[in-house]
């Protein structure tokens, strides 16, 4: 059993902590999409139980699969997927309150069908990959949008305005970042907007919007904590482990901080700009501590 399997095997009796330590052994994807972010949203939520959660998933992919009856290209799967997820069901873009964290939060995002592009990007997803539909997340700098695949057909959909359709040949990206309410902070600049990333990127950017939002008021202690998650989805990125450290020092956290410099070097490449930062940061912190 790889170990892929092995989170899937363990799924129903791991906590969420054993099941996202697993999940980011496993590598980026890709894998239950849904039920990881989920189990990040129990986290917060201990007396929480998914299984609900996950019934209104499965419920929603049903639905979705009446749907697909008659689909016969990527442009028919997404009109499906909007007319369920956003026309019978309500999904849609969270623009009153938009800096919630709670936006970030599945749970939280299910039980008041509103949230951010990304989290109700994982509905979309979900839905139609348990309809076998070839779906994935897209760079997409400010404004998550994901993509369908079928019989060799394509369309890019925005989770956040009703499933909508975005024409990538003629529509660019700088409209999505018109508005304060569609932007998303911590996305840098990447020469490939409708780039697929991998799962763990998906995870990775929701997380980082709660993230961002805990540094904007100083909330060091839940930063640190929205850190740590991240570096367990994806415990290979060294960029992490660096942030991870620094929030963790300039919280006077000065041991955590020197295990996750450790970190940094230890998983990131040799030479490289984020190695030498954290070798750097790393000695500077030592001779603190001495």
């Amino acid at each position: 059993m790889n170990q892929l399997s092995a989170v899937i095997a363990a799924g129903q009796d791991a906590s969420p902590a054993d099941y996202l330590q697993r999940l980011g052994q496993s590598g980026e994807g890709p894998y239950d999409l849904a039920k990881a972010a989920l189990m990040l949203a129990a986290l917060d939520r201990p007396d929480t139980k998914i299984g609900p959660y996950l019934q209104q998933l499965n419920e929603i992919s049903e639905a979705v699969r009446t749907e697909f009856v008659f689909v016969r290209d990527a442009g028919g799967a997404a009109d499906a997927l909007a007319t369920v997820i956003a026309g019978r069901y309500g999904y849609e873009g969270e623009r009153a309150n938009y800096d919630d964290p709670d936006n970030a939060d599945l749970i939280g995002v299910i039980e008041r069908r509103r949230g951010l592009p990304v989290a109700l990007g994982i509905l979309y997803i979900h839905a139609a990959r348990a309809n076998r539909i070839e779906a994935c997340g897209l760079f997409a700098p400010g404004h998550f949008l994901l993509r369908v695949q079928v019989k060799g057909s394509e369309a890019v959909i925005d989770p956040f305005n009703g499933g909508a359709l975005v024409d990538r040949d003629s529509v660019g990206l700088s409209r999505f970042g018109s508005s304060l309410h569609l932007r998303e902070p911590g996305v840098s600049e990447h020469p490939d907007a409708f780039a697929p990333v991998s799962d763990a990127d998906v995870l990775l950017r929701m997380l980082n919007n709660i993230k961002n939002r805990a540094l904007k008021v100083r909330d060091s202690s839940r930063a640190t904590e929205i850190l740590r998650r991240m570096t367990t989805i994806a415990p290979r990125r060294s960029v992490l482990w660096l942030e991870l450290g620094k929030v963790q020092e300039s919280s006077g956290a000065l041991s955590a901080a020197r295990r996750a410099y450790e970190s940094c070097i230890k998983s990131g490449t040799t030479g490289s700009d984020v190695s030498n930062e954290a070798a750097f940061a790393l000695h500077a912190l030592k001779r603190r501590l001495n």
